[in-house]
């Protein structure tokens, strides 16, 4: 399906990273038994590393440094298909031919969830007293036809109303300083208010490595813009 060369052991020999899987054919993208091989440059040994989550669209591998040891780490994404927009993704460590899972999307998506409850006054909150977190949305410029579903004509809520935080949806490696080649990630998660066709903002978190684990250096809430004009007319 896919391979990457670079140094992914830290021994400055290039070796071959390959992510391959059962596809049915075109026009099908559907892949399972998704399975990552590493071949070691000067022996030319190859790990392979079975998936737990080894089924999706769109398998594709990544090669940079997240740990901060200069040496390359493996990416794996793939897309589970369906209306969610969920992912799946992982990042193993191969130093000195030793695998080490650096990241886990079933241990993410545990650690950060979110409650999503709509307040009068056309406000949506999405909290995390886990995480000692809370973000206000304002819906009101979802216009008439979305809020009268749910406020009366005072802006007061009609009945209780939650939404939701899908789990981690996008994880993209950045780089945040120019001081080194290491990569941050920045992670997503679609807020949703009762039904999955509207979407009300995204959870984004900057993870960021720190001794010996990625910690989240900055949590916010985003939130998708409004026609200017609207406001004026």
């Amino acid at each position: 399906m896919e391979l990457k060369t670079g140094d992914v052991t830290g021994d400055d020999v290039l070796d071959t990273v390959y992510l391959y899987g059962q596809v049915d054919g075109p026009p099908s993208i559907f892949a399972d038994n998704i399975t990552l091989v590493i071949q070691d440059g000067p022996t030319y040994e190859s790990t392979t590393v079975h998936l737990k989550n080894n089924e999706g669209y769109n398998a594709r591998l990544f090669l940079g440094d997240f740990n901060n040891d200069t040496i390359l780490d493996i990416m794996v994404s793939i897309d589970t298909g369906g209306s969610g927009g969920y992912g799946i993704f992982t990042i193993y460590s191969f130093r000195n031919n030793s695998l080490h899972e650096l990241f886990n999307v079933d241990k993410y998506n545990k650690a950060y969830t979110f409650q999503v409850n709509y307040e009068d006054f056309y406000k949506v909150q999405v909290g995390s007293p886990r995480l000692n977190v809370l973000f206000t949305i304002d819906i009101s410029s979802k216009g008439p036809d979305y809020l009268s579903q749910y406020y009366d004509d005072n802006g007061n809520l009609k009945n209780p109303l939650q939404g939701e935080v899908h789990a981690l949806g996008a994880l993209y490696p950045i780089i945040t300083t120019n001081e080194s080649y290491h990569f941050d990630l920045l992670a997503l998660q679609r807020i949703i208010g009762p039904t999955n066709a509207g979407t009300l903002g995204y959870v984004e978190n900057l993870l960021t490595w720190k001794d010996t684990q990625l910690v989240s250096n900055r949590l916010s809430a985003s939130i998708p813009g409004t026609n200017l004009a609207v406001l004026y007319e």
